[in-house]
């Protein structure tokens, strides 16, 4: 109601909703004959398979024998829906994170980054369903091992134009496109030495960066070398990665177990504990409580520490120590310990009732009428 006795209505103000962004079909990222095959030239005599090269004879610089991608992946404009979408594919497309797959939407894998929230069916592969191994490769190449998580990539044949953090940036500014990179010092670059290492929050992020970014350029139209990185030396990042494995494995059981499973175990231990819990089962720590106790124990001072020591005192006069019990004297031959256990044995055959045992006494023995004096002849007269 107003000043001049007209009423005004309250327009409630639409609110906007969340625009959820979806995906377009995906496109083809090349067109037949666009990509030129090249062959790799024979340098030796037998090809190696494992290695992706040949040997027995190659004595070449490796540097020269790099060749420089034709095609790179654009997540932005390459990624879409195919085939996989509605099939359930996990796994990624090889073809589409090296920007050459001219199947686009017709796609029988994903064109999208990897979804580390997503568990992939088979941990024993990557995400492009390729086959683990037990152990690395002698150059740090290839899928990579199922015994060991690794997140951090080798980035070789870096050229530096400025400081290390110029190049740091550069690093970062393009690996950032193929996953979420760890916060702090997950960009490391050796100045003076082309050395880069990148750290991804997800492994399944870095070996979709490893195949993206391999023999590709950053700003100086350079060939990269990327590879998987051994493992970090430096005892804090390995006890901080067994935390992290720990953390990861028990949020994992949690959400496969019951919730009202898992709050009974925690009440139970926190009665056996003595903590005490709030509503939500959150453990309510004592922290406040400490605090009031040193403020009261500050405040009463020197006082505190004579009463206590006059309490002490006293209790040390008015309560004498207790009188030390002298051993039990053996009695006889027999010891203590051999009469107590004698009494004892005594007692349950009592209660048991069997009989004493009585002693059985020898019957005395009937002398035989003795010889006297007599009969030795002594009181004749002869």
């Amino acid at each position: 109601m107003s000043l001049n006795g007209t009423e005004t209505a309250v327009v409630p103000v639409p609110t906007k909703k969340a625009k959820t962004k979806k995906l377009r079909p995906a496109r083809k990222q090349v067109k037949p004959g666009d990509v030129e095959r090249k062959e790799t030239p024979q340098t030796g005599k037998e090809y190696n398979i494992w290695y992706n090269k040949w040997a027995g004879g190659d004595r070449e610089d490796s540097y020269s024998n790099k060749i420089k991608s034709q095609t790179r992946c654009n997540v932005k404009l390459d990624s879409g829906l195919t085939r996989a979408n509605t099939t359930g594919m996990k796994y990624c497309c090889l073809f589409f994170s090296r920007g050459c797959c001219p199947y686009g939407w017709e796609c029988e894998y994903l064109h999208t980054l990897p979804d580390p929230s997503t568990a992939l069916p088979d941990s024993s592969k990557d995400c492009f369903a390729r086959d683990k191994f037990a152990d690395y490769r002698d150059d740090m190449g290839g899928v990579g091992s199922f015994n060991r998580q690794n997140r951090t990539l080798y980035v070789g044949r870096i050229k530096e134009t400025g400081t290390g953090l110029e190049t740091e940036e550069v690093v970062r500014r393009h690996f950032k496109e193929f996953g979420e990179i760890e916060h702090g010092w997950a960009v490391k670059v050796l100045q003076y030495r082309s050395v880069a290492f990148v750290t991804y929050k997800s492994e399944l992020h870095a070996q979709f960066a490893k195949e993206a970014m391999a023999c590709q350029s950053l700003d100086n139209d350079e060939i990269l070398n990327v590879r998987w990185a051994t493992e970090d030396p430096n005892p804090v990042s390995k006890v901080n990665e067994t935390r992290r494995l720990e953390d990861m494995g028990q949020a994992v059981i949690r959400e496969k177990m019951d919730p009202k499973v898992v709050d009974a175990m925690r009440t139970i231990r926190a009665l056996e504990d003595g903590d005490v819990l709030d509503a939500d089962g959150n453990l309510i720590e004592n922290s406040t409580m400490d605090e009031d106790d040193d403020e009261e124990e500050e405040d009463e001072g020197v006082d505190r520490g004579t009463k206590r020591r006059k309490l002490d005192v006293y209790e040390q006069i008015s309560t004498p120590p207790p009188p030390e019990q002298e051993p039990p004297k053996s009695i006889g031959l027999l010891s203590a310990d051999t009469m107590d256990s004698l009494k004892y044995f005594s007692e349950i055959r009592k209660r048991n009732g069997i009989p004493p045992p009585t002693a059985l006494r020898a019957a005395p023995q009937k002398t035989s009428a003795g010889l006297g004096l007599g009969d030795y002849g002594s009181d004749e007269d002869d």
